[in-house]
């Protein structure tokens, strides 16, 4: 490893500590935050499931999955009169649903009408509005990041779960990434480390420095140390499911805004229905999703969590069992203190003529609304304040926080 590319990690050792030097901590009693983002555009369709709706039956006739059956104790979860869960998700999700922690959200989303992953995603990331044009410099979350820490002295310290820093904190004050995939080893060895001590031995940032490779250290050791007493059972040992767990404990000692995307959910082709590749991703969401709350301990009370994609998919499978590129999706809602146990938000019926330009699911729920109108509520943020994280869109108060 040459003497630029050591440089490099020191910059990213620097990044997990504050402007100061000092590691973040958030104070008990905090509003946290987190965003989890499903890039690929998410069934939506397969996971609050439609079930009072014919035509839902009719339009996928291999990957739909079968209406709520009281003597199928592995079925679909019924939720109300015209949505259930899916089987995959029924004790994960459907356990915080029934326990007012979780809150489904359809009809959401964007309106931007691309289709195109890449720009779909930088449309919601940015969170700008749709007839102006884009600032890349100018990320939702880095605004609210900034709003909160204009609001008080300590403001609320955010992080990126992620391997580089994520469209939407981009702009306005430094906010560290930092991915989790690899944290079963320690980033430097007692080599790389001494010379990065030693390259930065005084400079104004070698406080910020050493305090980094203090907290690279620990986490790495704390993380080896799990996967060693770990068994078998992949919950605790890769994927989504600890590194969700890991994020927990970060948010409840040290970070307020999270933000944490997972891949793998273009299901074009042989998508499945209650088993299946989509059934298998949702399980291992849902159980990282439960690792998460479980982690954080009593702040999983003051916790929200939204979890979101670019867009939905078609109503209608198609000939590869699969399905395409949509518009609108349903977005979930989950934390300990919500008021959850409920459907949210606009809502219409789901037959033939009421899709959108006759394939998708239309936005009733602006997902700037949405997001915004949690926001108020979790920090009791002004209009003006309002303004600035989403220009042009008014709250929209779903009675979830």
């Amino acid at each position: 490893m040459n003497r630029r590319q050591l440089l490099q990690l020191g910059t990213a050792a620097v990044a997990g500590v504050g402007l100061s030097g000092r590691l973040y901590a958030a104070p008990v009693g905090g509003p946290r935050f987190l965003l989890v983002f499903l890039r690929g555009g998410y069934d939506s369709t397969n996971v609050l499931i439609p079930y009072a709706s014919s035509y839902y039956y009719e339009a996928r006739p291999t990957i739909a999955i079968a209406k709520p059956d009281a003597t199928v104790a592995a079925g679909a979860l019924a939720l109300d009169g015209d949505w259930a869960l899916a089987p995959a998700l029924r004790d994960t999700i459907g356990t915080m649903y029934a326990q007012r922690q979780a809150a489904f959200v359809p009809f959401a989303g964007t309106d931007d009408l691309t289709r195109s992953h890449f720009e779909t995603q930088d449309s919601i990331e940015l969170g700008q509005p749709i007839n102006g044009a884009r600032d890349y410099r100018s990320g939702f979350m880095a605004r609210l990041s900034d709003t909160l820490m204009s609001a008080s002295a300590g403001g609320s310290p955010a992080i990126a779960f992620t391997d580089a820093l994520p469209l939407t904190f981009q702009g306005g004050t430094s906010v560290p990434n930092m991915s989790l995939k690899n944290l079963g080893k320690p980033p430097f060895d007692e080599r790389q480390a001494r010379i990065l001590t030693d390259m930065y031995a005084g400079h104004r940032l070698q406080p910020a420095v050493a305090n980094g490779l203090e907290l690279r250290q620990e986490v790495a050791q704390a993380m080896a140390e799990e996967m060693r007493t770990a068994g078998r059972d992949a919950i605790n040992t890769k994927g989504f499911e600890l590194e969700a767990e890991r994020m927990g404990k970060l948010m409840r000692d040290s970070y307020r805004i999270g933000f944490i995307d997972v891949g793998g959910w273009d299901t074009h082709v042989n998508e499945g229905g209650s088993q299946g590749a989509l059934a298998s991703n949702l399980s291992g969401l849902g159980r990282g999703l439960q690792a998460f709350a479980q982690s954080l301990g009593a702040e999983w009370n003051n916790t929200v969590v939204v979890v979101l994609s670019e867009f939905g998919r078609t109503f209608r499978e198609n000939g590869d069992r699969g399905t395409d590129h949509g518009h609108g999706t349903v977005y979930w809602v989950l934390g300990g203190a919500i008021q959850g146990g409920r459907v949210a938000g606009a809502q219409q019926r789901l037959e033939r003529g009421s899709l959108f330009q006759d394939r998708d699911y239309p936005v009733l729920n602006d997902y700037r609304a949405v997001l915004g109108g949690l926001f108020r509520s979790l920090w009791g943020l002004s209009p003006a304040q309002c303004e600035r994280i989403f220009q042009q869109t008014a709250p929209q108060d779903l009675g979830l926080v």
